[in-house]
């Protein structure tokens, strides 16, 4: 700053002046300090602005399981929008689903004294983060619950949605209905896959061993469960696919069936509508997850310390055709 007032010939007030926008500075001198500014590639610490006024860093944390997820991609935009609104920066991280990685990155965060975090757990023990919380730093949990931890949390209906989707595949004449869920150790796929076998207990159907695979999406494996599911005797007629990933890994599977079965995908997707036969899904609101989760952080920082809150989101069914197949 001192060089800044020397080159355009003021005080280091009248440049504190132009540099955080008061009033007093006639527009000739403000505009020399800018140019001065401009010369020299002067840049305000924000950060120790906001601790001379006593204020917060303007800065929060958003862990994720994997930015490149466009149902992450949607939540983080989504916190990113809250954010802005209340002057705040937003910082990124992908956990990639592993635990170390994500206390990792959460630690960092605090250690740079992010107002708060945002989080979708991956550990199963956030214990870690106790000693944040005690020092006044708000967490919430997105799309799973946070073991170990105290926190506001926003989830979807899981079970439910599931429930919904096997039910419309039970009113289309399905009894063989078979599940591809995530990793079973996943709070949502375990989720799922509850929501599934209610809906088929609720119909009093008995559920066939290959009729379920739980395990992380990759192409070997789907094609593994696929021809279990629907090969042999008792071929499932349906697949619920319990993710986003799941579905599209499915959708290249079944495309060197003649005969494909019905399927109904938890998660929508893009261009899903757009299939020569489109996909029936079960749609999330990531975007509603991220704006409810930022909001209840920013309630937080504002001095709310009442009752910790945990909120789930309907899910809703949007039919296009490929869960409306009968049994073959």
């Amino acid at each position: 700053m001192r060089d800044v007032a020397q080159r355009a010939g003021v005080g280091l007030k009248t440049v504190s002046r132009v540099v955080n926008e008061e009033p007093g500075v006639k527009a000739e001198t403000a505009q020399r300090v800018r140019d001065a500014i401009d010369q020299l590639g002067f840049r305000r610490n924000d950060g120790a602005r906001l601790l001379r006024q006593g204020r917060q860093t303007g800065t929060i944390g958003l862990i994720l399981e994997d930015l490149a997820d466009p149902f992450y991609s949607l939540l983080s935009r989504a916190v990113e929008d809250v954010a802005r609104t209340h002057d705040c920066l937003l910082f990124s991280g992908s956990s990639a689903e592993d635990p170390s990685r994500e206390r990792e990155l959460a630690l960092a965060l605090c250690a740079r004294r992010v107002d708060g975090l945002i989080i979708v757990p991956t550990a199963t023990d956030h214990s870690y983060l106790a000693s944040e919380t005690a020092i006044g730093t708000p967490i919430v949990a997105v799309d799973r619950p946070v073991p170990g931890l105290a926190a506001d949390t926003v989830l979807t209906a899981n079970a439910r949605g599931v429930q919904s989707g096997v039910e419309h595949l039970l009113r289309q004449g399905h009894r063989a209905i078979g599940f591809l869920g995530d990793s079973p150790q996943i709070y949502t796929a375990a989720e799922r896959l509850r929501g599934y076998r209610l809906a088929m207990a609720d119909a009093g159907l008995q559920i066939r061993d290959h009729w379920i695979e739980m395990a992380a999406p990759d192409p070997l494996t789907l094609r593994l469960a696929l021809d279990r599911m629907l090969g042999g005797p008792e071929p499932a007629t349906a697949v619920f696919c319990g993710n986003n990933r799941t579905s599209v890994g499915v959708l290249r599977e079944l495309a060197r069936h003649p005969d494909p079965p019905a399927l109904i995908g938890f998660d929508d997707f893009e261009l899903a509508d757009l299939l020569s036969s489109p996909v029936t899904v079960v749609a999330q609101d990531p975007a509603g997850l991220g704006r409810i989760a930022a909001e209840l952080l920013f309630h937080r920082l504002s001095g709310n310390h009442g009752t910790l809150q945990r909120i789930e989101l309907p899910t809703r069914l949007v039919i296009r055709g490929s869960g409306e197949r009968p049994p073959r």
